[in-house]
């Protein structure tokens, strides 16, 4: 039930992610539409982009402890998607949450994020080692930026500033430059908190 309160809080008003479909009480299976960019495989082998993707997100009977199951209902075309499955095996942990997961496979569609390293579609990782100069394929800001209720600090010529840092547990993180994306320091701030 507390997944399913934190993605609709997270989600219901962000138009590049949508739960379009659930099943169960509380849910087990989740459908997510991803309004992002990200190729294809055209029929006659055509590398396409599309606007559209779809997930379907089933929660395993050992979820958290278990990585949910993944698997994509319209083709990518990604070295770590195949038909039957999308690879979240490297960086799943009971720690974390489904929002970081959803948000991190729409990342992976758009190519902010790929591992060429241990592809489930080879050629897709020869294709992207060959195209780096032509990724990401969409470069926003996966996820819906981070409110707070606090008031807001006044403008600065800094792009980062109306970000609003988690804070650290310990000492001051340092946050991927470039990124533009409030929630890739949401997953570097967690993985610095976990205890080992």
């Amino acid at each position: 039930m507390l997944d399913q309160e934190m993605l609709h809080a997270l989600l219901s008003d962000w138009p590049l992610i949508q739960i379009t479909g659930k099943a169960g009480i509380p849910p087990e299976i989740y459908r997510f539409t991803y309004n992002v960019k990200g190729l294809y495989v055209s029929g006659s082998g055509e590398i396409l982009e599309r606007d559209s993707h779809i997930l379907e997100l089933n929660l395993s009977l050992g979820y958290p402890r278990r990585a949910p199951q993944c698997r994509m209902l319209t083709p990518v075309f990604h070295p770590n998607f195949d038909d039957s499955m999308v690879c979240i095996g490297d960086f799943w942990a009971a720690s974390e949450g489904l929002d970081d997961l959803i948000i991190r496979v729409g990342r992976m569609i758009s190519y902010q994020e790929y591992n060429t390293k241990s592809p489930l579609n080879g050629l897709a990782a020869k294709w992207a080692a060959q195209n780096r100069h032509l990724l990401p394929i969409d470069a926003r800001p996966i996820a819906p930026p981070i409110s707070d209720k606090q008031p807001a600090s006044p403008p600065t010529d800094e792009p980062s500033a109306s970000l609003t840092p988690l804070p650290a547990p310990s000492s001051e993180p340092e946050f991927a430059s470039g990124t533009g994306d409030p929630w890739s320091e949401k997953i570097i701030i967690a993985g610095e908190g976990q205890s080992t």
